[in-house]
C-alpha cells in the first residue's frame, strides 16, 4: 500500500506559454521574477530540482535532484482556478468558462437581484478584491447593497460587510447565484462569497469565512474515480470547493500554508495509502492577486522550510508531486492569474520515467501518472510521466 500526495502551490507559473498573448500575458514569469527581484533562497525545493527547470539565479541547478523536473503545459482554454484544477484532475475542456470582461449583462443583474430580494447592486465590473471593497464597501455599508464584480477568472463574486450583512444571508445569495442564475450559457467556473469587516481606509478581507460554490465536475475526475475505485481520498485546503464538495472521503480546510502544511505533516504520520491532495494558496491568495512580490517570495520559503518534514515522513513506497494550477505574476501590472507553463517536481526521482521530464503537453499526465501509480485502470487522455517499471501499490 502506498500514498500519492499531490501538492499546488497555487498561482506558481515558471514562464509564459507559446498562448499567453492571447490572454494579455507575453512576458510573465512567476516564479522567475519572484527569485529575480527578491533573491530569495529556496534550497530544499533546490534540492528537489527547481532550479533545474528554469534559471533562477538564487536556486541554482543541482547535479543529482533527488525529484525528477519538468514543465507543465495547460491545455484548456483559460487561466482559473478552477480549469487548472480540473486539468490537473484529467479535465481537459473544449471551452471556456465564461467571463464578464464589461461586467455582468443586465438580465443576470436584474434575476439576482429579484431572487435575493436586494433592490440593486454595486459595482457590478472586473475589479481586484481589495480595491473593489475600498471603492465601494461605505456605500455598501449604508445601502444594503451587495458588491457584486468579477475579474479576468471566471467568476461571480459578491462581497459584504458582515455587520450590514449577515453571513449566511451572503451565503444563501451565493447559493441563488450559483443554483438558479450562473447556469447554462452563463455557467461560471466559481460563485465566491468574499465576507469583509472594518470601516473605510482599513476593511479588511475575511478569508476564513470566503467560500467557494464551484460547477460539479464532469465524471470521470480523478478525486471521484479513485474513490469509486475504493481509494481513500483526502483533500487539503480549498481543493474541495474546486470540485463542488465531490469525491473526497475527508476534506481538511485550512486558514493559511502554516495551517497546510501542518494538516500535511499529520496526514503523512498516519495515512499508508491512498490519494492526498492539497492546495496551498497564500502565494496566489494573498501575495500574487495583490502584487505583493516579496509577500510571495515569503510564502515560498515557508513552504522551502518545509520541505524536509514532508521528506522525513514520506515512507519509501509513497508518491510526491509538486506543481501549481496557473500563474499569477506580482511583477507584472495585472492583478489576474497569467497563462503560464507550472513546475513539475516527482519524488522520488527513480519513480519517473527519467530524471529530465521536459515539458509535458497536457497537466493531464498528472491524472495518468497518479491512476498509474495507484495500479487502476486510466480513463484520463496523456501519459504517464512514471516509470513503466513500477510497482502497483492497489
Amino acid at each position: 500500500m502506498a500514498v500519492c500526495y499531490l501538492i499546488i502551490i497555487d498561482g506558481l507559473g515558471v514562464g509564459a506559454q507559446e498562448d499567453a498573448h492571447l490572454y494579455g500575458d507575453e512576458g510573465s514569469n512567476t516564479l522567475g521574477h519572484v527569485v529575480a527581484q527578491t533573491r530569495c533562497r529556496l534550497p530544499e525545493l533546490g534540492k528537489l530540482g527547481l532550479g533545474n527547470i528554469i534559471p533562477l539565479d538564487t536556486v541554482p541547478p543541482v547535479a543529482e535532484p533527488l525529484a525528477a523536473y519538468g514543465k507543465m503545459r495547460e491545455r484548456s482554454p483559460g487561466k482559473d482556478s478552477t480549469t487548472g484544477h480540473w486539468e490537473i484532475a484529467g479535465l481537459q475542456m473544449e471551452q471556456p468558462f465564461p467571463t464578464y470582461p464589461e461586467g455582468f449583462p443586465n438580465d443576470i443583474i436584474e434575476k439576482f437581484c429579484r431572487l435575493a430580494g436586494v433592490g440593486g447592486v454595486l459595482a457590478n465590473k472586473p475589479a481586484s478584491g481589495t480595491a473593489v471593497i475600498e471603492e465601494f464597501g461605505k456605500e455598501h455599508q449604508e445601502t444594503g447593497l451587495p458588491i457584486v464584480y468579477t475579474s479576468a477568472d471566471s467568476v461571480f463574486q459578491v462581497a459584504c460587510d458582515v455587520g450590514t450583512v449577515p453571513l449566511q444571508t451572503l451565503y444563501k445569495w451565493c447559493e441563488i447565484a450559483r443554483k438558479e442564475i450562473m447556469t447554462g450559457e452563463h455557467a461560471v467556473g466559481r460563485v465566491i462569497a468574499r465576507p469583509f469587516e472594518g470601516a473605510p481606509g482599513s476593511f479588511r478581507r475575511l478569508s476564513d469565512h470566503r467560500h467557494d460554490y464551484s460547477l460539479k465536475p464532469p465524471r470521470p475526475f480523478l478525486p471521484g474515480y479513485l474513490q469509486e475505485k475504493g481509494i481513500e481520498t483526502i483533500s487539503i485546503g480549498k481543493i474541495v470547493d474546486l470540485f463542488a464538495e465531490e469525491g473526497f472521503d475527508r476534506s481538511l480546510r485550512t486558514r493559511s500554508n502554516a495551517e497546510g502544511i501542518e494538516k500535511i505533516r499529520e496526514i503523512m504520520d498516519v495515512v499508508r495509502s491512498g490519494f492526498v491532495f492539497v492546495n496551498l494558496i497564500e502565494t496566489d491568495q494573498n501575495f500574487g492577486h495583490r502584487n505583493d512580490t516579496p509577500g510571495f517570495a515569503g510564502a515560498m520559503v515557508e513552504i522551502d522550510r518545509a520541505i524536509p518534514g514532508f521528506l522525513d515522513r514520506i515512507q519509501p513506497e509513497d508518491l510526491l508531486i509538486i506543481t501549481g494550477d496557473h500563474g499569477n505574476d506580482p511583477a507584472m501590472p495585472s492583478t489576474d492569474h497569467s497563462r503560464e507553463f507550472t513546475p513539475l517536481l516527482v519524488y522520488p526521482a527513480d519513480i519517473a520515467e527519467r530524471k529530465e521530464l521536459l515539458t509535458r503537453n497536457s497537466f493531464t499526465d498528472i491524472a495518468v501518472s497518479v491512476c498509474h501509480f495507484l495500479g487502476v485502470e486510466n480513463p484520463f487522455p496523456g501519459e504517464s510521466f512514471l516509470s513503466k517499471e513500477i510497482n502497483t501499490h492497489n
